[in-house]
């Protein structure tokens, strides 16, 4: 793994977590407190027309603080961690230029490693295939899937199993829809960037408080309109296979609208995949994040005010006091 030398200062803050354990409101209120810009790192929000199910950041927030990485790209495009890195790195140099706080936050770890722990620039995937891959694997055991790995990059096995299911589809889907296995790319084309050091915090939330907030999440998507966001854009040529519709809550609407699928029978679909890749994103930032990455406790929920300032004052003080220490 590359390191990012000891002396260097942070030069924003990285807030991470699983999916539902209050990024937003902690982002929103730290860049207020800074005087910073947000950046996003969620693969989801970058597509336009696509807000609900991505629960994407209001326009109220927006209008109050700059935010940097929202509707980029239409659905049928795809949008790769290795341009996310090329972006955010744009966006760092010109918050900074500003005099301002780079805050980026988002439960993308793999987008969030670009700039932490560059990688080779990735090879490109056709999308659907990549989706429907990840949905065979999604249904299949860790050891299967260690099992494959074995057999087609034994080079990367050990690591590739003891970082989980995320790390497992990984090591898998690269030769599996490239050909060449992910050792292979990483000695044939080097990471291109230089580290950016960040303060890293991780919010923790737990399972049974994470599960619930999922639930209460998928119940809101519904009554603020996901289904009729999933027409629009079906009615815009947007079908099933598009990048941005290959994620959890378009694919199970989209059965419902094209299949007749039971809407019930979907949304407990949905809850259920969400957790599934909630404990992924928690499995993945337990191996792969910086080793001084800051975990605080988040499960008494951002909504409350207090909590909110609380929260938003330690990691305040973390980074003036990691600031002052290198300014020292």
């Amino acid at each position: 793994m590359t390191e990012v030398r000891a002396s260097a200062p942070p030069r924003g803050i990285a807030l991470t977590g699983a999916t539902t354990s209050g990024k937003t409101a902690v982002a929103v209120e730290l860049a207020r407190r800074l005087d910073g810009e947000i950046i996003s790192m969620d693969s989801r929000q970058v597509y336009r027309g696509m807000d609900i199910g991505t629960d994407k950041v209001g326009s109220a927030a927006r209008e109050t603080v700059p935010h940097h990485g929202l509707d980029l790209v239409e659905p049928g495009e795809r949008y790769s961690a290795g341009r996310f890195s090329r972006d955010a790195r744009r966006w760092i140099d010109e918050i900074e230029a500003r005099g301002r706080v780079p805050i980026l936050a988002g439960g993308t770890g793999f987008f969030l490693r670009t700039l932490t722990d560059p990688i080779f620039d990735e090879p490109e995937m056709d999308p659907g295939r990549r989706a429907r891959l990840q949905a065979w694997m999604d249904d299949r055991p860790d050891d299967l899937l260690g099992a494959w790995v074995r057999r087609l990059d034994p080079e990367r096995a050990d690591l590739a199993v003891e970082g989980g299911a995320q790390r497992l589809a990984r090591t898998l889907e690269v030769p599996l829809l490239t050909g060449r296995a992910l050792s292979e790319w990483y000695r044939r084309r080097p990471a291109e960037d230089d580290p950016v050091p960040l303060l890293v915090i991780v919010l923790d939330v737990d399972r049974r408080e994470l599960d619930r907030r999922i639930d209460a999440r998928v119940a809101r998507m519904v009554r603020d309109g996901l289904i009729d966001e999933v027409e629009r854009l079906l009615a815009a040529g947007y079908d099933a296979d598009a990048p941005g519709m290959t994620g959890t809550g378009y694919r199970e609407i989209v059965e419902v609208l094209r299949e007749g699928r039971d809407l019930d029978d979907a949304l407990d679909d949905m809850r259920a995949q969400t957790r599934r890749y909630a404990r992924r994103q928690i499995t993945w930032f337990r191996h792969q994040l910086p080793a001084d990455a800051l975990v605080l406790a988040a499960d008494a929920p951002a909504s409350d005010p207090d909590v909110l300032a609380e929260r938003v004052e330690l990691i305040v003080n973390e980074w003036r006091r990691r600031r002052d220490e290198e300014d020292a």
